[in-house]
Order: structure tokens, then sequence, then C-alpha cells
């Protein structure tokens, strides 16, 4: 049971997987910071009134506030964070596979050939034996 877990440990894809958490966890934590202080203010700053960008559905009711620099600020995190995942992790690795397999000889040129392609070719060999060997078996040795 131990090496069933250790051996469920030790695959690449669960090692890559946590790093990858660990990474957008504390990258997560860098642009939060960025917006909260560098991009909040700066919306705020456009839109103008006291709250912020954005408005009240009932005027003199501050629960009503629709904060539209919230979002504004939210997408722009999801942007950052997943430019930074994309250019730093998954581009890399991209092209880590890309040299692995030209190491190991395989083109991406030649794509593997398809079920009926491989049919096709079988029944071709196959149509090209000699008549006489087609329909005997093959000697059985005792």
């Amino acid at each position: 049971m131990l090496k069933g877990f250790r051996d469920f440990i030790m695959r690449g894809n669960v090692i890559d997987l946590a790093v990858g958490v660990v990474i957008g966890s504390a990258f997560t934590a860098v642009v939060t910071a960025f917006s909260n202080y560098i991009i909040n203010p700066l919306i705020a700053g456009i839109g103008g009134n006291e709250f912020g960008f954005g408005f009240n559905v009932i005027p003199g009711n501050e629960s009503t506030f629709v904060n539209l620099g919230a979002v504004l600020t939210a997408l722009i995190n999801f942007l950052l964070i997943a430019a930074v995942v994309y250019f730093l992790i998954v581009l890399p690795k991209n092209k880590f596979d890309e040299l692995q397999k030209r190491a190991r000889g395989i083109s991406e040129k030649e794509p593997a050939p398809t079920d009926t392609e491989l049919l096709t070719e079988i029944r071709d060999l196959l149509a090209g034996q000699s008549p006489k060997d087609a329909g005997t078996p093959p000697p059985v040795e005792r």
C-alpha cells in the first residue's frame, strides 16, 4: 500500500502540479498587493467620486454601491496571473517537451498513421502475397 502511494507521489505530473500550485499561490499574493496598492488607487482616481469607480443604485445608501473598480481589478489580476503562468510555466515546458521529442527522434511533422491507414496498408500487404501462400496455413512442426 505504501509503495503504491510512493509511486503515485513520485510521478512527474503530481510533482509538477504541486510546484505549480505553490508558485501560483505565491504569485497571487504579489499580484493582489500590486492590484490593491497600485491599480485600485488609479481606478478610484478615474472614478472621480469619493467611493471610487462605481455608483449607488439608491442614492445616499452606501450598501447599494456597485463597485466597478473591484471587478476591473479582479479582471486585471486574472490577466496578470494567466500571463505569468503561461510565459513562465507553460511556454518553457512546451519548449522543453519539444526538445525532448527532437532528442528522441520523434518528429511532429509526420503525424501518426490513422487506424484506417494502417488497415489499408495491412490489406495491401495481404493482397500482395502469392495466391498459393494465401490460402494455405503455415506448416505445423512436430
